[in-house]
């Protein structure tokens, strides 16, 4: 913004981001390749207001984000709710993989039995290790060095707004757009074209 001869404080641009970054990402996820069928689940915590909240993503087999939900707490109705999400967005699984979660296996559950579907789960440990570790190497700790320099969230609401902008662009430098909207171009043209 200096180099285009505009002073914009840094409350302004955090103003943008609560604004837009949720609007983004949703038309992203209309534009969105979709993913593969076995997804891991896996959380990380984030400090919201000085108390540690729970952030929810789920990755396919190839490292692809196939969605992210933060909540106040980890118990199963929040679970069932990040599932219903997902699942409503990007289609049903064939299996996920979890940790030893109980929380997460009683929301899957909870979710077949409402929804009379079929979502396997796998509670793996090796599995688990190895997307916990690529998600946690590439993923999380991405996040957690973001949101390290913003001093903490001080709101949920900024906070997933927030966490909805660092997502959209870590999905647009991994090539998830579909092709044919994407082509050659570069993840900041993708962004663009987003908010054209």
């Amino acid at each position: 913004m200096a180099e285009r001869g505009m002073k914009v404080d840094h409350s302004t641009l955090n103003r943008w981001v609560v604004y837009y970054a949720s609007k983004l990402e949703k038309t992203f996820h209309q534009k969105k390749k979709r993913p593969g069928s076995r997804w891991r689940l896996d959380e990380t915590y984030i400090k919201v207001r000085g108390e540690w909240r729970y952030y929810n993503r789920t990755v396919d087999r190839q490292g692809n984000t196939v969605d992210f939900l933060l909540t106040a707490k980890r118990d199963t109705k929040a679970a069932a709710r990040f599932l219903n999400k997902f699942i409503s967005r990007n289609g049903q699984p064939s299996m996920i993989n979890i940790d030893k979660s109980g929380a997460n296996k009683a929301g899957i559950n909870r979710f077949n039995q409402e929804n009379h579907r079929r979502v396997k789960i796998r509670q793996c440990k090796y599995l688990n290790n190895v997307v916990a570790q690529v998600v946690r190497q590439s993923d999380h700790r991405r996040i957690k060095r973001i949101t390290r320099s913003m001093l903490g969230f001080k709101s949920f609401h900024c906070a997933q707004s927030t966490l909805a902008g660092i997502e959209l662009v870590a999905m647009l430098k991994k090539g998830q757009m579909k092709k044919n909207l994407a082509g050659a171009l570069t993840p900041t043209a993708q962004f663009y074209a987003l908010a054209a």
